[in-house]
This record gives structure tokens, C-alpha cells and sequence, in this order.
């Protein structure tokens, strides 16, 4: 089973879409809540290239972005492909 990595902060509604996606799709993940962390805020950003948005989402140690790059890897067909 592939290992997916989720950041978030609580009240962000991409944050929930995408866990929705996940959910949706029977798949488990492990949820990093950098709200109020500086540390793990920093890690996400060094890990996601720079990207400071939540969430960032990481497919077996790789970077695949935020909400609307999960919701595009699904609606091509790609998602199933990263996931095994």
C-alpha cells in the first residue's frame, strides 16, 4: 500500500476537499496539522519545494501539490496509477 502524507490546518477547506477525495476513494493517510507548528510549517515548505499552501500532499515520499492537483491526478486516472 502506498504511504500518503497530508498537511493541513483545520479550518482550510482544500485541506478537507482533498481528505474527502482520499476518504472517498478508501484510501488511508497520515494527517500533519502544521496550524500551530513554525517547525513543521518549515519542514512542508522545505519538503514541497517551496510551496507554502496547505495542503501538500505526498504520494509515497513524492510531491504531487495541493487540493486541485489530487482532484486532476483522479480525474485523469493518474491517482489510481500513484496509489497502486
Amino acid at each position: 500500500m502506498s504511504k500518503i502524507e497530508i498537511y493541513i490546518k483545520p479550518t482550510c477547506p482544500f485541506c478537507t476537499r482533498a481528505k474527502m477525495l482520499l476518504d472517498k476513494k478508501g484510501l488511508s493517510y497520515d494527517v500533519i496539522d502544521v496550524s500551530r507548528s513554525p517547525s513543521l510549517q518549515e519542514a512542508m515548505r522545505v519538503r514541497a519545494e517551496g510551496r507554502r499552501t496547505v495542503p501538500q500532499i505526498f504520494i509515497n515520499d513524492k510531491g504531487i501539490g495541493g487540493c486541485d492537483e489530487l482532484h486532476s491526478l483522479e480525474a485523469t486516472g493518474k491517482l489510481d496509477q500513484l496509489v497502486g
